[in-house]
């Protein structure tokens, strides 16, 4: 009873890194996912973690404020630059229903709550599942476990006053983009060819309604498209996960003066 007195104050910071890590991580941060479950995960992962630490004592005084800051902080930047790598397959997914006519059909996304491409949903739960096919949550954990060796439990202040900080996050929400549009340009071309050829029909063939052809037409090419590149998606999306370990990776190394 006395070692976990004296280790509580560290298992209540790891606590806080961790809930807050599940507040915005994907696969962890999903709605589906009761809170009473994630708060017994961080419980137990943080029991177990406290006891790898070098150092896992911890005075409580009047710092002690400042790194529960310090720790929700690191969890949730950390948690929301792999969510906006991720969130490159909704806005692909909307580049894609802009062009099929898509874009008036919008569905909740039970991560968020918010309203999101069709397709960008589509591809999401793909991604999900293949993610967890691949043990990504696995190596989230990891992420979260070997995040104490950039960002220590007794490190009191985050760097923010460096710009590469601030930089980096900016450079990678805009890898995020030109991502999105590698990601949708093989189904966008395509679709902008399809409005290529549907402009001359309508040249040469003045009687007929391009509006009304145009639209089925562009969702049947889409469709077809779609099972071909599902296939493709997969290989994209390995990419994509490590591209997002890495970014968080690099984020921790930033946040700890790295």
């Amino acid at each position: 009873m006395v070692e976990f007195v004296n280790v509580l104050p560290a298992f209540l910071l790891i606590l806080v890194r961790i809930l807050a890590f599940f507040a915005i991580l994907p696969i962890y941060a999903h709605h589906s996912l009761p809170n009473t479950f994630k708060i017994g995960l961080a419980c137990f992962l943080a029991w177990v973690m406290v006891f790898t630490l070098e150092n896992p004592v911890v005075v409580i005084d009047g710092t002690y404020f400042l790194l529960v800051m310090k720790e929700a902080l690191v969890g949730l930047m950390v948690g929301l630059i792999a969510s906006i790598i991720m969130y490159a397959i909704h806005v692909a997914g909307g580049f894609i229903d802009y062009s099929m006519g898509f874009m008036i059909a919008n569905v909740v996304d039970p991560q968020t709550g918010a309203q999101t491409p069709l397709t960008g949903s589509f591809l999401y739960a793909f991604a999900i599942l293949f993610m967890l096919l691949m043990n990504g949550h696995h190596l989230l954990l990891d992420g979260i476990f070997f995040s104490y060796q950039f960002v220590p439990i007794d490190q009191l202040f985050l760097p923010f006053s460096q710009e590469n900080i601030i930089q980096y996050v900016v450079i990678t929400f805009n890898s995020m983009f030109i991502i999105a549009f590698q990601m949708a340009f093989p189904i966008v071309g395509s679709l902008f060819l399809v409005d290529v050829g549907l402009g001359m029909v309508s040249r040469a063939v003045p009687q007929m309604n391009v509006f009304v052809v145009g639209l089925p037409l562009k969702i049947t090419v889409g469709l077809l498209l779609l099972t071909v590149y599902v296939s493709v998606f997969f290989i994209i999306v390995q990419q994509l996960f490590e591209q997002m370990i890495i970014a968080m990776r690099t984020l921790l190394q930033l946040l700890g003066g790295g």
